[in-house]
C-alpha cells in the first residue's frame, strides 16, 4: 500500500497548459499515465434541495463531454467526516470529497491544490478572504482544499412576534436576545423555545457558538496559532450564554441535529435562529404560514460592538492522495468554480461564490471580474428570482461578507482547528457551562485544555505554529 500511494504522489506532479489556454479556456493538466475514463465525488446531500437536482445532471454533462463517467455520491452533513476517515483508512473511495466546515484535519492526505488556485485567480480574480483562510494553511504553505461557494450566516427572526415586544426590526445586539425571551413568551406562549441557538453536536450549534465567542472577543487561537480560549473574554462568553439558555431556551437545544432549528422555527415553535436561507426555502417551498413572518438580521453585536459571524457552510473539496484521477478532479474543480453564477442560482442564492469573479458578466476583464461577480450577486439579493415577498427580503446578505469571517479567526484553517471543530470541544464547553453541569470558569479549563492537546499533537508533526499558549 505504501508503495503504491508513494508512486501516486510522485507521478502526480502536474504541469499547467499555456498562459493563454489559462485565461481564455479550460486549463489542462498532463501527467504522464492516461487520461482518467472515471470520477468519483462525494457530495452533501444539500439543505436546498434544488442545489442537488442542478449539481448532478452538470457533473454529468461535464464528464460525458470529456468521456468521463462522473459518479456522484450524496451523504448527509454528520456522515461527511465519518466517511471521510473510514476512506482514508482504506485508502481507497472517492476522487473528490466534500468538507462543510474545514476540511484542514485532513491536510496530510491530500493533494496540493495551489495550482488549481492559482488557474482560477488568473481566470477570475482572486477568492474571498474567508475562503482562502479557510483552505490555505500559511504554516506549511499548503493549498489542502478548494473552496467554491460559501454560505451566510444571518440571524432569522419572525416579524411578527419581535413586533408584537416592540422590535420589529429584530435584534441587534446579543443583549436583545436575552431581553427579549421573556417578553416573546408573554406573546407567545406557544413558542416554548422562545430564541432557538442550539448547543448541541451539530453543525449549526457549532457555529453559533463560534459567533458567540468572538462577538465578545474570544477565540479558540490567536492570529500567531497560539491557544487563548482560556480568557476573560471567552468567560463572559460562556455567561452570556448561561443566562440566556435560563430565560430562552429549553434542553431541547442540546440534542437537536443540524435540521432542528429549522424545523422549530418553520414550525413557529421559536422566534430567532441562526441560519443560512435553507429553512426559509424550505417554508417558501411548502408554502407554510410562517413565510410571511421570515426576516433577517445581520451578525449581532457583542458587548464591545464586534460583529462577526461565521459562514454556515464553507465548502472545502479536496482531492485524495490515494485518488488515480487527480488530474480529472482538478479540471472538475476548476470547471465547478467556471459555473458559479449557475450554482448560485441552482443554490435559490444559498451558495455564495469564493470567487465572486466567476459571477463576473461574461466577457468582463479579469481585473474587473470580482467587483462585476460581486454586483451580480448583490443584485439578485436586492430583487429575489425566487419569490420573496417583498422582493429586497434578502438584502441583508448583500453586504454579508463585511460581517463573515472563517472558522480559525483570527487567525488561519489548520488541522488542529478542524479537529476542534469536528470534535465539538466549543459546543461541549458552552452547553456544559449553560446547564451548570460545569460553571462557566471550569468548562473553559476543560475545553482549553482540550484544545491545548489538539494544538500539541500537530505541533508535532510540524503543521500547526504557535506555542505560547495562554
Amino acid at each position: 500500500m505504501e508503495t503504491r500511494r508513494r508512486f501516486i504522489v510522485t507521478g502526480g506532479r502536474l504541469v499547467l497548459a499555456g498562459a493563454a489556454a489559462v485565461a481564455a479556456g479550460p486549463t489542462v493538466f498532463t501527467r504522464s499515465v492516461a487520461a482518467a475514463k472515471e470520477l468519483k465525488v462525494l457530495q452533501w446531500s444539500h439543505f436546498v434541495p434544488a442545489y442537488d437536482k442542478w449539481f448532478d445532471p452538470w457533473a454529468k454533462e461535464w464528464g460525458a463531454k470529456r468521456g468521463v463517467e462522473v459518479t456522484v455520491d450524496h451523504v448527509s452533513f454528520a456522515d461527511v467526516v465519518p466517511r471521510a476517515t473510514a476512506e482514508v483508512a482504506a485508502q481507497s473511495g472517492h476522487d473528490i470529497h466534500m468538507f462543510l466546515g474545514l476540511a484542514s484535519a485532513f491536510e496530510e492526505h491530500v493533494v496540493d491544490l495551489s495550482d488549481v488556485v492559482a488557474t482560477l485567480e488568473k481566470k477570475h480574480g482572486k477568492p474571498v478572504e474567508l475562503a482562502r483562510r479557510s483552505t490555505y494553511n500559511p504554516f506549511t504553505r499548503k493549498q489542502f482544499a478548494l473552496s467554491d461557494m460559501w454560505v451566510p450566516d444571518p440571524g432569522n427572526y419572525h416579524k411578527k412576534v419581535w413586533t408584537d415586544i416592540g422590535m420589529p426590526n429584530g435584534p441587534v445586539t446579543y443583549e436583545d436576545l436575552s431581553k427579549a425571551a421573556p417578553e416573546v413568551k408573554k406573546v407567545a406562549p406557544q413558542m416554548q423555545i422562545p430564541i432557538g441557538i442550539g448547543l448541541s453536536q451539530d453543525i449549526d450549534s457549532n457555529m453559533a457558538v463560534c459567533n458567540i465567542l468572538w462577538c465578545h472577543g474570544g477565540s479558540i487561537q490567536d492570529k500567531d496559532g497560539n491557544v487563548v480560549l482560556n480568557s476573560p473574554e471567552t468567560l463572559k462568553a460562556l455567561e452570556y450564554t448561561k443566562r440566556l439558555y435560563s430565560v430562552g431556551m429549553t434542553p431541547a437545544v442540546l440534542s437537536w441535529n443540524a435540521a432542528s432549528n429549522n424545523q422549530a422555527f418553520n414550525a413557529q415553535e421559536t422566534s430567532y435562529i441562526l441560519n443560512s436561507i435553507s429553512a426559509y426555502r424550505t417554508a417558501q417551498d411548502n408554502k407554510l404560514p410562517v413565510v410571511e413572518h421570515y426576516f433577517f438580521t445581520p451578525a449581532l453585536k457583542g458587548p464591545t460592538g464586534i460583529m462577526l459571524a461565521s459562514e454556515h457552510v464553507m465548502s472545502g473539496y479536496v482531492v485524495w492522495k490515494f485518488s488515480k484521477n487527480q488530474d480529472t478532479a482538478k479540471e472538475f474543480l476548476v470547471a465547478l468554480v467556471d459555473a458559479s453564477r449557475e450554482s448560485t442560482l441552482g443554490s435559490k442564492l444559498y451558495n455564495f461564490p469564493s470567487f465572486f469573479g466567476a459571477a463576473a458578466d461574461p466577457g468582463t476583464p479579469v481585473a474587473k471580474r470580482p467587483q462585476s461577480g460581486t454586483a451580480w450577486v448583490e443584485k439578485q439579493c436586492k430583487q429575489d428570482p425566487f419569490g420573496s415577498n417583498p422582493p429586497d427580503k434578502l438584502m441583508v446578505l448583500a453586504d454579508s461578507l463585511k460581517w463573515s469571517t472563517n472558522l480559525g479567526y483570527p487567525g488561519s484553517a489548520n488541522p488542529a482547528e478542524g479537529e476542534i471543530f469536528d470534535t465539538y470541544v466549543l459546543t461541549d464547553m458552552f452547553a456544559k457551562a449553560a446547564t451548570g453541569a460545569l460553571s462557566p470558569k471550569d468548562a473553559m479549563t476543560e475545553a482549553s485544555n482540550r484544545a491545548k492537546e489538539i494544538f500539541t499533537k500537530w505541533r508535532a508533526k510540524k503543521m500547526v505554529g504557535g506555542g505560547k499558549d495562554r
